[in-house]
């Protein structure tokens, strides 16, 4: 059976998020998981919260809460689980898309970032991005890297039960002619009440990543 690495930049295992990306890599496919904050206690994980002007990033922790955290805090916890599940798997998934080009790895590894940039860059055409992210704070410092896309952005937090809709109308009266849920934590139903409510398409990262997945078998 092959193993794929599923690093998250919060708590291990992501029962939120494998039952949809499991069936997508198929039955000879199996998850070996692991969390950036796995080994924290609560007071360390509290001492990666952002101060003002950090760069923010947020991700679910095994109880189910959310955790508001810093990149510059989390990253060497994250490189040290992604070198740590190296050691028994073919490939890894980093469970963020945010941007980590500093990660050092020796086996391939999909940054869900990336892939999302190059797939929207190859059928955005002259249309707009609508992108919804989890956080207020993060519109600023998560939309740096569509480089000359033009988007719109609003936000919506995919860790608790809040009203997707109104921010989907929101970009689509902006323009979006594409939408992106800017979050791993994003679910298939996130994604098909965003499709309902403007009719337009729109890309989840959990499932393109896991199809890309595949392809590394």
């Amino acid at each position: 059976m092959r193993k794929v690495g599923l690093v998250t930049i919060g708590q291990s295992p992501r029962v939120d998020m494998t039952p949809e990306m499991k069936p997508l890599l198929g039955e000879d496919t199996s998850f070996i998981e692991a969390g950036a904050l796995d080994d924290l206690s609560e007071a360390e994980i509290a001492r990666l919260a952002p101060r003002f002007g950090e760069f923010t990033y947020v991700s679910r922790l095994r109880n189910g809460s959310s955790v508001k955290l810093s990149k510059e805090k989390l990253l060497p916890y994250v490189q040290n689980k992604i070198l740590d599940v190296e050691k028994s798997v073919s490939s890894s998934i980093v469970v963020c898309t945010g941007s980590f080009p500093t990660i050092i790895h020796s086996k391939p590894i999909l940054f869900p970032d990336l892939i999302l940039y190059h797939v929207v860059q190859s059928v955005i055409g002259n249309g707009k991005l609508g992108i919804i992210v989890p956080l207020e704070e993060q519109i600023g410092q998560l939309t740096k890297k569509w480089g000359d896309i033009p988007i719109v952005v609003s936000a919506a937090s995919p860790y608790e039960k809040v009203d997707i809709e109104s921010p989907s109308n929101y970009l689509k009266e902006k323009g979006a002619t594409l939408f992106v849920l800017d979050c791993m934590g994003y679910t298939e139903e996130h994604k098909h009440r965003v499709k309902k409510t403007t009719n337009l398409p729109a890309l989840l990262p959990r499932s393109l990543v896991a199809r890309v997945a595949t392809e590394l078998a």
